[in-house]
């Protein structure tokens, strides 16, 4: 007698510290799909959709990368943190407070994927220069034209020179 088919594995992530599982049939779903559909964690933006403007940034093993050009098969077993697994309202990251206190964000759009990349940043260089802080925020696009203001607040988590 036939025994029952096997069911397929599912996806397994972790988000923000959680352990999540996808079903394998939204193995090619782009991440932020995921995250922001089935999650409901809505932080994380989709811009272009093509990984040039840098809304859609979430660390994936503590890099950050495009959600919206990563798949959810290739982010399986991989510990994922979005802009809600960084800090809260009560107890913001340390970027999250510096964007606040430096007035870095306009519309906000773009905000996420800024504050996220600049924590992968600080995490790998706790005292950037200007010139490294410019080189990892190439990419993000912002608008509102806040790009001055966002170098200041993470050049003040570095201890420099924030002008």
């Amino acid at each position: 007698m036939p025994g029952k088919p096997a069911s397929p594995r599912k996806l397994s992530l972790t988000v923000n510290g959680t352990l999540r599982q996808a079903l394998p049939a939204d193995g090619d779903m782009p991440l932020i799909f995921w995250l922001r559909d089935d999650l409901g964690l809505a932080g994380t933006h989709l811009g272009c959709g093509k990984g040039e403007c840098g809304a859609c940034t979430v660390l994936v093993d503590g890099q950050p990368v495009r959600s919206c050009q990563t798949t959810l098969a290739e982010a399986a077993g991989k510990e994922i943190t979005t802009i809600e697994g960084l800090g809260s309202p009560e107890a913001p990251h340390p970027v999250q407070a510096a964007f606040v206190a430096e007035q870095a964000a306009q519309c906000g759009f773009c905000t996420p994927g800024m504050v996220v990349e600049s924590a992968a940043l600080l995490a790998r260089n706790a005292q950037p220069d200007r010139d490294e802080v410019k080189t990892a925020l190439d990419g993000h696009l912002c608008r509102c034209g806040s790009h001055h203001r966002v170098l200041r607040a993470v050049m003040s988590l570095g201890g420099r020179d924030k002008s």
